[in-house]
């Protein structure tokens, strides 16, 4: 009986603490309803290529308070931060944390039960796993949203459309014109471009001599939305390309280099295989403004002319104007292979491409300017990261909008409500892809990537329309967003859309 006796008071001391932590876990949000809702939690997104997330060092900005910060409130008193895309929430260990910014603070959570209170002010997605299907609804009026996406567009079209962008009043994307811009979260730094190149003129002309080709292309992402493979397929008829990897593939790696985590990443060993070259053929997988990637950035480091194509204003971002061969400066494959065999043989023309690497020849002053003016940096403990970065920058505005809502209702006559602000083409929007060789009417009809891209990106919009509609009419089941699809597709049929 006595042994009886101890094990229910161990189970009842054990229940108690479940108890006690179950409370502490939800301590910052004791005087709201408890609102409990069943939520699809599984993975249901695309492909995801590599981010620059996945080689970043998180540090959270819970010690660090702004000059301009003078929030005493406690924690209840807080307005609540909810990261919808609960794998994306930049705070260790828990999931609720106050954060003070610079210049006001709040509770930031991915703790979903809060979607409703009064006190969550704004939502934050991550725009690779924005689903219209599993929005939030209903949409509340008192709540902003906001999208973070740093990745390729093709993830995600629906934020491509204007339907779909709207949705969101604060945005930090890849666009200058985002809120919190993203557009060089792949640099590091300008030393990181200043470095040495990794294989000297002298040594790569050797190597040429003995058979290795001008051109690298190293590619495992086959079917993409800029339709790449296409256009190299092509300029491979008029210049030798040695082509690593699953698409298009004319020779084997190395095998200490066969595993993707070092293939991938920057690796010395890497580095230098591919430093070899003279040219490296860096094309996005998609075509956006200010969407540039390591495919970009990594070639300029390693000293391997990138021969680009993605941003079609990647021009304002280079260190110079002679530091990249844009592909669409070129009528044809055949023009564009033409050029680099010029280059090839004149080395004095080539050097002028590696120029750059004094830093007296770096000429840009936008590239320093943002790389001076950034507050987050890229694996650097020394600076936020750019999730803790957008988090606090909505949690600011936040604060400064609900402030101006209750002194509009103290003294109307004296306040003026805050204005509406809506995210817009410019934060995100990228075209329809086209055809990376020739144009798409020319293209048979059972192509592959026809019958893929264009039309996942019209699918998107009606997505985007779909919500919007199920948002605009305050439904709170987002299973309707077909049923929404269906009255669009018509309405539009009959002229009416």
């Amino acid at each position: 009986m006595g042994g009886k006796g101890r094990l229910m008071s161990c189970l009842c001391l054990g229940l108690f603490g479940v108890l006690c932590w179950v409370w502490i876990s939800f301590a910052s949000f004791p005087d709201e309803q408890r609102v409990m809702v069943s939520y699809d939690t599984l993975d249901r997104g695309p492909f995801k290529p590599q981010s620059a997330l996945g080689d970043m060092e998180l540090s959270p900005l819970s010690s660090y308070r702004g000059p301009g910060n003078q929030d005493q409130r406690s924690n209840k008193e807080l307005p609540i931060i909810l990261w919808w895309s609960a794998g994306l929430f930049p705070h260790f260990p828990g999931d609720t944390e106050r954060i003070d910014c610079a210049t006001s603070s709040c509770l930031a959570t991915s703790n979903r039960k809060v979607q409703l209170y009064k006190r969550t002010a704004s939502i934050i997605f991550y725009g690779t796993d924005f689903r219209a299907y599993e929005a939030p609804l209903p949409r509340l009026h008192h709540q902003t949203w906001g999208l973070f996406h740093e990745e390729s567009p093709m993830n995600n079209y629906l934020l491509s459309h204007g339907p779909g962008i709207r949705l969101f009043n604060y945005t930090a994307t890849f666009r200058r014109e985002s809120d919190y811009p993203l557009t060089l979260q792949w640099l590091p730094s300008l030393s990181y471009l200043l470095e040495p190149t990794m294989v000297s003129l002298k040594e790569k002309n050797r190597l040429r001599r003995e058979g290795l080709a001008p051109v690298i292309y190293m590619q495992s992402h086959c079917d993409v939305p800029s339709d790449r493979d296409r256009y190299v397929r092509e300029l491979m008829k008029y210049i030798e390309v040695d082509s690593y990897g699953k698409c298009l593939n004319n020779k084997a790696l190395p095998a200490h280099l066969e595993d993707t985590a070092t293939a991938t990443g920057e690796e010395a060993s890497f580095m230098r295989f591919v430093g070899r070259y003279k040219f490296h053929l860096a094309l996005e997988n998609g075509r956006c403004q200010d969407y540039m990637t390591e495919k970009l950035w990594r070639p300029l480091r390693q000293g391997c002319v990138p021969v680009y194509r993605g941003s079609p204003v990647v021009a304002d971002w280079m260190p110079n104007n002679h530091s990249v061969i844009i592909i669409d400066d070129f009528l044809s494959p055949k023009a564009l292979a033409n050029f680099l065999k010029f280059l090839d043989d004149n080395d004095d023309e080539y050097a002028k491409y590696l120029a750059f690497k004094n830093i007296h020849s770096v000429t840009n002053t936008r590239l320093l300017e943002a790389l001076e003016t950034r507050e987050w940096g890229v694996n650097d403990m020394s600076k936020p990261n750019y999730l803790n970065g957008f988090e606090c920058y909505v949690c600011d505005r936040e604060n400064a909008r609900l402030a101006a809502e209750r002194a509009n209702r103290r003294a109307p006559q004296l306040n003026a409500p805050p204005k509406p602000k809506m995210a817009t083409n410019a934060h995100m929007g990228c075209p329809l892809p086209s055809p990376g060789y020739g144009e798409v009417q020319d293209l048979p009809a059972d192509d592959g990537w026809l019958q893929m891209w264009p039309q996942d990106y019209w699918q998107s919009l009606d997505q985007a329309e779909g919500l919007e509609s199920l948002i605009r009419t305050n439904e709170s089941d987002p299973a309707l967003l077909w049923k929404h699809i269906q009255r669009i597709a018509v309405r539009r049929a009959r002229g009416k859309h």
